[in-house]
């Protein structure tokens, strides 16, 4: 059966308070496509900090940023930009989305967020992930035809760690741990960490065997194309002696709120068009961005009354604890995405917590 590293509690979820609402960045730095103008390195990660702040200000339960190793990114030392975070927050959770775990050691990744979580006063978790963007393999001194093996193991010893404070272990790709002890420890004795997926079933039957708590990243598309993702995850926890309904899932993707559902997507989508053609070397494709606006689409774009719906109905589809939305990528002005956060804070967090704290009381 699973251990108790992995359940809700540990991750902090209380089912009865309703879904959990949280906001995350990629850590990106680029130009906003309408000016052409970009903000230097250094007001882009003073920025993360303010849109920590304000999310917590505006009951959001929990702010992380990504790493990412490669032109047009600020957030490289994620770890590093997280502490600052930690103290100018107070009560907001705070982690990564995602660590990139292939070209870390687990060891050194440990020690950070420990770290963190004693900065924060109990308030860091960890996101663990392969990278989509496969530039830091080389740049890192990693070969990427062990893309694979390399985190699989490292997010094995990366939870044993967790779960055990003196470490015997051997693997491939790092040097051999004999009686080591990992320090300093976390504020509560363990830290919640989870393990990104991508939304391919392949990927959530590892996190589901490995009885890890998954976060799902989503671009676009209709709802009923993930939900297998999520039941392949279920499914395989179960097989593999884990109770599902302990182990906590998070969805991942796009948010951003206007008067109309039109006016969302005049708003955000040069934004996420040409983030992704510098980031990815591909677009959006406009007609697949416009099915944003139907009422059974993943993205989580429109008036506030219309996300609120888009989540509620995702919620039922899924079931899952926690959904955390990306509003700054691409060039996004600062003013227009704090505006976002306190209106996403006064309209949507709590219809939203409403509706779901009921349901989880009706069914307990």
């Amino acid at each position: 059966m699973t251990d108790a590293l992995d359940t809700m509690q540990t991750h902090r979820i209380d089912p009865q308070a309703g879904l959990q609402f949280g906001m995350y960045s990629l850590g990106d730095h680029l130009p906003n496509p309408l000016t052409g103008e970009r903000v230097s390195a250094s007001t882009r990660v003073k920025e993360f900090v303010s849109y920590a702040q304000a999310a917590e200000q505006a009951g959001f339960d929990s702010f992380s940023l990504g790493e990412s190793h490669q032109e047009y990114f600020a957030s490289q030392a994620h770890a590093v930009i997280l502490g600052s975070i930690a103290q100018a927050t107070s009560k907001i959770n705070i982690g990564s989305t995602s660590t990139i775990l292939s070209t870390s050691d687990p060891v050194r990744v440990y020690e950070n967020f420990a770290t963190l979580d004693l900065l924060s006063d109990g308030r860091a978790e960890l996101v663990a992930g392969r990278a989509s963007r496969i530039g830091l393999f080389e740049l890192l001194g990693y070969n990427l035809h062990d893309y694979e093996e390399l985190f699989e193991e490292k997010f094995d010893l990366l939870r044993l760690i967790n779960r055990e404070e003196v470490v015997n272990w051997k693997g491939n790709f790092r040097a051999e741990l004999r009686d080591a002890q990992v320090l300093p420890r976390p504020l509560n004795g363990r830290l919640p960490i989870w393990r990104a997926v991508g939304g391919s079933p392949a990927s959530a039957v590892k996190a589901g065997m490995a009885g890890a708590p998954m976060v799902m990243a989503h671009l676009a598309g209709p709802v009923s194309a993930f939900a297998q993702t999520i039941e392949s995850y279920r499914s395989a926890a179960a097989a593999s002696g884990f109770d599902p309904a302990t182990l906590p899932v998070a969805t991942a993707g796009f948010l951003y709120v206007a008067e109309n559902s039109q006016q969302a997507l005049k708003d955000f989508y040069p934004h996420i068009n040409e983030g992704m053609i510098r980031t990815n070397g591909r677009g959006m494709p406009k007609q697949l961005f416009a099915q944003s606006t139907d009422p059974r689409s993943i993205v989580n774009l429109g008036s506030p009354q219309q996300v609120v719906e888009k989540i509620l109905y995702q919620h039922e589809q899924y079931g899952h604890q926690r959904f955390i939305g990306q509003i700054d990528f691409g060039g996004m002005p600062f003013k227009k995405v704090m505006e976002n956060i306190e209106l996403i804070g006064s309209e949507v967090i709590p219809a939203v917590k409403k509706y779901t704290a009921i349901t989880a009381k009706a069914t307990a």
